[in-house]
């Protein structure tokens, strides 16, 4: 169970990544009729780095604790309550908006429009965790997510990891 899901993760995760990462930073690029060239930077490259290993922690985390993967049709079977989640409850869109921040970064000449991508993406998948992905997770999990939401913030990590005794 833990393998399928683990393979399941590996071919969905890069199939979203790669829609924001890498189709529409080209697209952005080719509409705009520039190149698409990098800027070797290395804040770019820190920011992208810690944005992938943030990613990549929480798609294992979901597919080995979870039993599921980050997208909506395939979600988590169990609550999962470790490594970053012990910290903030949405740590995996945390990892994408520092990957496109770096990546906004790294290619100058569609920064603005990366960025304008990024604050959208961000109003989007705030509605979308507060209207849909909370309130599943509350049918799904019950006691066990409600505690966790009374003691680790949607979006501001925790100093210290939380640890949750679940109920179940």
């Amino acid at each position: 169970m833990r393998l399928f899901a683990i393979l399941r993760a590996a071919v969905i995760a890069p199939l979203f990544v790669s829609i924001w990462m890498w189709f529409l930073p080209r697209w952005f690029a080719q509409s705009k009729g520039v190149a698409f060239e990098a800027n070797a930077n290395p804040i770019a490259f820190a920011l992208l780095a810690i944005g992938a290993l943030i990613m990549l922690r929480c798609v294992w985390d979901f597919a080995w604790t979870g039993r599921g993967t980050p997208a909506p049709f395939d979600p988590p079977r169990r609550l999962v309550v470790r490594g970053l989640y012990r910290r903030v409850r949405n740590p995996m869109y945390l990892g994408m908006g520092f990957a496109l921040g770096g990546e906004a970064l790294l290619i100058p000449n569609i920064a603005r429009e990366i960025l304008i991508m990024l604050l959208i993406l961000w109003a989007l998948v705030n509605g979308f965790v507060m209207l849909y992905e909370e309130p599943k997770l509350r049918e799904l999990f019950g006691d066990d997510y409600k505690l966790y939401c009374e003691n680790v913030r949607r979006w501001i990590p925790r100093l210290t990891p939380f640890t949750l005794q679940l109920f179940a």
